[in-house]
């Protein structure tokens, strides 16, 4: 049967970009773009631009915080772009140039000592903090541009202390060595909560291209900042404090804008305790509006995750103190003011997200004022009455926790690799 002339045979579209159809049209089939649909991407400044510059299939590819994250970010690499110029300028001319009375070997010295510095320091802070740069990915990712603004700062400095110049820019290098480590890793963890088809690669590789934008016209506005700057160092000063507060501006915006669907500890406390309080469970937006960015230096009672048995467990009678009222694959126990947690080998996702609530509710009790009287229930005690407690309440929770859409699958708490296997028989 001969079709309709005009008839629309099928309909296609690239992403939610531009949409086309095939009409038949005297025995012919022609392909025409969809006038409703708007224009081309190959057929707008914008089309390029976010071929060449955003994921493929922006912006159902990536997370519903990508847009406002990168904006940010990318104010904030433009801002510390042109501070490091200043830096740069000054370290120059800390080392000798310009100055006929330097000695190559000296400046290379120089660099060498910094460059050195900066690796040592690059090994032990991967080695001391990497497990916390995926856990608490924004507090790193806002320390790691503080401390770079501080490094900046003691560069433009230290040919004014000539005495103290080798002292301070390698002091500089090792805190851009931290820099590099924690900024590096938690782009990486960020990038991770961005991609929603698996596409860590190709958001990385776009972000690559975005910042190679942003530097290239850094490095146009500085050459037109190196003119003015030079020998006017009260210029260079204030400048640097100029784009330094939009660089922490902008980072501080940036990652405030993230909304991470994972939990961890901090995450996963303010959930619970709002839950305790009314029994309302709130949303990723609203709990990571309230998660602190800051690195926090304020005295809480600490958790320790995955621990050795010793930590918690001295004597037998120890052992079942910790097993009443518990049939959970995780121990808890209070030593010293820390609450600490034992897991099982097949302890599950489940699991650790129960055992990082009791935890929490642990702290909460531990940390309430006390008179100077004696407490009125023993460490077991508490930890006892804490098992009863998740008993009833963790089921809804979890239910609640997992239909306002967080992602209870995996989680990003800070679990050591210690896992114990213990008899459930008294002694």
């Amino acid at each position: 049967m001969e079709r309709k002339r005009g008839a629309v045979l099928a309909t296609e579209k690239y992403g939610s970009a531009e949409s086309w159809k095939y009409v038949a049209k005297d025995a012919v089939m022609e392909r025409t773009r969809d006038g409703s649909a708007g224009v081309s991407r190959g057929n707008s400044l914008f089309g390029v631009f976010k071929c060449v510059f955003l994921p493929q299939g922006y912006p159902e590819s990536v997370s519903d915080d990508y847009l406002q994250y990168q904006f940010w970010d990318t104010v904030q690499a433009f801002s510390s772009s042109l501070s490091g110029t200043l830096a740069t300028q000054a370290s120059l001319k800390g080392v000798g140039v310009g100055n006929q009375e330097a000695t190559v070997a000296a400046a290379t010295v120089t660099w060498l000592l910094r460059d050195g510095t900066g690796m040592l320091g690059r090994i032990l802070f991967a080695w001391q903090k990497g497990s916390k740069l995926d856990s608490e990915a924004k507090k790193w990712r806002l320390f790691a541009d503080v401390l770079n603004d501080i490094a900046m700062f003691m560069e433009i400095l230290a040919p004014y202390f000539p005495g103290c110049f080798t002292v301070i820019v390698c002091t500089a290098g090792i805190f851009k060595s931290l820099v590099g480590v924690a900024g590096g890793a938690t782009r990486a963890a960020l990038t991770v909560h961005q991609a929603r088809r698996d596409n860590m690669a190709d958001i990385s590789a776009k972000d690559g291209s975005q910042e190679t934008l942003v530097n290239l016209a850094g490095l146009l506005v500085s050459l037109m900042l190196i003119p003015l700057v030079t020998d006017n160092p009260i210029l260079t000063v204030s400048l640097f404090f100029l784009f330094t507060v939009l660089h922490l501006f902008a980072n501080y915006k940036a990652v405030r804008s993230v909304v991470m669907e994972t939990l961890n500890e901090a995450r996963l406390s303010i959930v619970l305790q709002q839950y305790l309080r009314d029994r309302r469970i709130l949303s990723p937006m609203e709990a990571n509006q309230r998660e602190p960015i800051l690195l926090e230096f304020r005295k809480t009672v600490p958790i320790k995750l995955g621990v050795r048995l010793q930590e918690i467990i001295e004597s037998p009678q120890d052992l079942n103190l910790a097993l009443k009222e518990n049939n959970m694959p995780f121990l808890m126990g209070v030593r010293n003011g820390c609450v600490c947690v034992c897991l099982a080998p097949e302890a599950s996702v489940r699991d650790e997200i129960r055992a990082m609530c009791q935890a929490v509710w642990l702290r909460s009790k531990l940390s309430i004022p006390t008179s100077k009287d004696p407490p009125m229930q023993s460490n077991w005690e508490m930890v006892h009455e804490s098992h009863k407690v998740m008993q009833t309440i963790f089921d809804k929770f979890l239910k609640g926790v997992e239909a306002a859409g967080w992602d209870i699958t995996r989680t990003l708490l800070d679990w050591d690799e210690w896992r114990v296997e213990w008899k459930t028989k008294n002694y």
